[in-house]
């Protein structure tokens, strides 16, 4: 069963692979790769979508069959990241050629540790910084998201989680035209002048409860659309493995973050 998995699941990516273009052959020269590049994918893949929180459980499901070390699965799974987020570029880049005409942008946080071992914490030191959201306080980063009305996925950014969200909010939809929503941490009368072209784009932005300004029975619909936005942050953290503390690297965290948004999105 878990062979089987495996197998289909590496059929679909060879296939997204050569949509994309994307360049997996081996090094000309030097020692031939433990795993392959479509292999380390793949691995990656499956460890986001099957009930595996760790590579090391990977590692034990094909140990038999990748006759390798685990540093070596390990390598090979952070560097498949960089290929993911490749994957990922060309699927925004095709979903913004057929994006439904409302869009939304949200954020949300990304624990790197838990709050209390923040001044321990080494691997993310440099990026991460004590953030703050609806759920409190937290120490790592945050991830702003840009999806269509219909699911598709048309832009993401991982950052400090001090950046500005609405200078977020004005690159990440630069080039997206229709109706843009986005919840009350976005209100700015000059955000909503910026981003407004004439015919083409206007942005709406959920008012303060406190607020003298009214919302029309349309805008209010239009805002609970945001819930699905909610629920894709609700479905990679709990089912996709966004999450996690466990790399002892920069680009392991990166990975993890690229390879479980790019298993959601091929979902």
């Amino acid at each position: 069963m878990m062979l089987t998995i495996y197998e289909n699941l590496k059929r679909r990516v060879a296939h997204v692979v050569k949509v994309f273009q994307i360049d997996i052959a081996p090094a000309s020269t030097g020692r031939p790769r433990k795993i392959t590049k479509l292999e380390a994918l793949t691995l990656s893949l499956y460890q986001h979508t099957s009930t595996r929180a760790t590579k090391k459980s990977v590692w034990t499901d094909f140990q038999t069959q990748l006759n390798c070390s685990y540093k070596t699965l390990v390598v090979a799974m952070n560097e498949a990241g960089v290929i993911a987020l490749r994957i990922l570029f060309g699927l925004m880049r095709l979903n913004k050629e057929r994006a439904h005409f409302v869009k939304y942008t949200d954020a949300t946080d990304l624990p790197v540790c838990l709050k209390k071992n923040a001044d321990k914490h080494q691997t993310m030191s440099g990026l991460a910084e004590l953030g703050h959201s609806s759920k409190g306080w937290f120490y790592g980063l945050k991830m702003t998201w840009v999806r269509d009305h219909e699911g598709r996925l048309l832009n993401f950014c991982i950052s400090p989680p001090g950046t500005n969200d609405r200078d977020l909010l004005r690159q990440m939809n630069a080039d997206l035209y229709g109706l843009l929503i986005a919840d009350a941490g976005y209100v700015s009368k000059q955000l909503e002048q910026d981003m407004h072209i004439e015919g083409k784009r206007w942005l709406l932005t959920k008012p303060y409860k406190s607020m003298k300004r009214l919302a029309t029975a349309w805008q209010i619909h239009l805002y609970k659309g945001r819930f699905k936005i909610e629920f894709d942050f609700r479905q990679l953290k709990l089912f996709f493995g966004l999450l996690t503390s466990l790399p002892r690297s920069i680009s392991g965290y990166f990975a993890n973050y690229f390879n479980a948004i790019l298993a959601f999105t091929l979902r």
